[in-house]
């Protein structure tokens, strides 16, 4: 019965294991694909902010070059100008920008600024580029960037320039929405840093070249990087500068080649990965659960279930090896307990009684067949009782019953058991308003001495059976005498 309730429980225990596995596999791919998506997203919100930044900028040099178009056209439409008409020109300029500095020259580069002092930047290199490039709008120069305005007048261009200080660019991250190691930089085509806010001692920025300071510990990232700026295309990837590691976020600016890179840590994004989707573990979490639950539940529900039908069926199997007479297991079942036992145990010195009622049928022609059952169902209940419930006692026959005794060890054991059974019938005695005392003749083998099967045991006790019955019946015979020991024999031979 409980290799049976082992077996229930394996059967279902191990498809519910499998399942859980499976469960358990397919959320921890959907938890891996999650997990990527939460990252694309914050990786998304970054080049979102980064592309913010980059139109703030731009917007600031591109309401110079509107602001200065209406003094542009002025100067144009005057017949002639000198140097007050220009400084006064660059003063209303200078009082509606934040040029840090605004010059009016010909184009030898010899003009004024704002403060009415004369300049000649004609030998400048950022001149000569705007000489030589006539749809060239801005240029950088030392940590400034150029508007330029040319003013075209008959055959000649005069310029028109408003100086953008990059120390104006740090009032873009005033108001980040990063931590304090975030940085936003402006770099050129080959990565030299234009201009940078925010956290500007991170190693990425100290070496004034955001390539250079990258490439040597992340090559394939520096690759990364330096094919997208060229290709003027957006997006995010991971470096680590000195064991400083963080997100590089890069967009294009539409001027120069020039890209606005924002560089956030990497603690910060793993922080804002995990709350992006938090919600999703959190629902696979209570959905494991859920299911763990739901598995157990069911597991447990069909083991009990499973359990029952084998009480049942164990209950229906022992009604169908039970005699319903005395209680005892019929002959079958007897016949198939005694043959498991010696198939397992072929070494352990057993036992096997054969009984039968002396002068049955005289009972039953002078008591009635109803006492006859009475004597039979007293004799299966009280025989019952004075064994061990490990030992197999069973009726084979209408008033024959069959003792098996396991592991007896012993002769002095041997010969005890056996004056145990001979006594109980000298005691024995039927009947609740009538007592009558029935005898028995008994007959002994002893496993595996005299049989190692059961046919052989069985003919060797029915031996000892025959003996009993020729020596008068009412007393118990061995197969081989010589188990009785010299003692019983004597007593055996008085009683003749």
């Amino acid at each position: 019965m409980e290799s049976q309730n082992r077996s229930a429980i394996a059967s279902w225990v191990v498809p519910a294991a499998l399942l859980m596995i499976v469960v358990v596999v397919m959320l921890f791919n959907f938890s891996t694909k999650s997990s990527a998506e939460a990252a694309d997203a914050v990786s998304r919100n970054i080049i979102k902010s980064t592309q913010s930044y980059g139109e703030n900028f731009i917007n600031e040099i591109e309401s110079l070059a509107k602001v200065s178009r209406p003094v542009r056209i002025l100067l144009e439409q005057d017949a002639s100008w000198d140097a007050t008409r220009a400084t006064n020109m660059a003063g209303i300029l200078d009082s509606c920008t934040e040029a840090g500095r605004i010059i009016i020259c010909n184009g030898e580069g010899a003009g004024v600024d704002q403060s009415g002092e004369a300049v000649s930047i004609g030998g400048e290199e950022y001149f000569q580029n705007l000489q030589q490039n006539d749809s060239l709008v801005y240029v950088y120069y030392e940590e400034q960037i150029i508007v330029a305005e040319r003013i075209k007048r008959e055959n000649e261009t005069n310029y028109l320039l408003l100086f953008y200080p990059m120390s104006n660019f740090d009032g873009l991250m005033t108001k980040s929405d990063f931590d304090s190691n975030s940085f936003l930089t402006v770099v050129d085509a080959e990565g030299v840093i234009l201009g940078s806010a925010g956290a500007k001692d991170s190693k990425v920025l100290k070496s004034g070249n955001l390539m250079e300071a990258i490439k040597p510990e992340n090559a394939e990232a520096a690759r990364t990087i330096r094919n997208r700026l060229d290709n003027g295309s957006r997006g995010t990837t991971a470096v680590t500068v000195g064991g400083e590691s963080c997100l590089l976020a890069y967009v294009p600016l539409g001027v120069n080649q020039w890209e606005v890179i924002l560089g956030v840590s990497q603690s910060y994004v793993d922080k804002q990965v995990g709350l992006q989707w938090k919600n999703t573990k959190d629902m696979m979490l209570y959905l494991v659960i859920a299911i763990f639950v739901f598995i157990v539940m069911v597991v447990i529900i069909n083991i009990i279930g499973k359990i029952r039908n084998n009480e049942k069926k164990k209950e229906l199997e022992d009604k169908a090896d039970t005699d319903l007479l005395t209680g005892l297991t019929n002959k079958l079942a007897t016949e198939r307990k005694i043959k498991d036992f010696m198939a397992q145990n072929p070494n352990s010195q057993s036992m096997l009684f054969i009984l039968d009622v002396d002068n049955f049928k005289k009972i039953n022609d002078t008591m009635g067949h109803a006492f006859g059952d009475e004597v039979l169902r007293s004799l299966g209940q009280q025989i019952g009782a004075i064994f061990r419930a490990t030992d197999i006692i069973g009726r084979i026959g209408g008033d024959e019953f069959m003792i098996f005794l396991k592991g007896v060890s012993d002769d002095d054991s041997i010969r005890k058991e056996a004056k145990k059974v001979e006594n109980f019938f000298r005691n024995f005695q039927a009947g609740e308003y009538v007592k009558y005392a029935a005898t028995a003749s008994i007959g002994v083998a002893i496993f595996p001495h005299e049989g190692d099967d059961f046919e052989t045991l069985y003919k060797a006790a029915d031996q000892g059976l025959y003996k009993a019955k020729k020596r008068g019946k009412n007393q118990l015979a061995f197969y081989r005498d010589e188990w009785m020991g010299t003692e019983a024999k004597s007593e055996q031979e008085e009683q003749k």
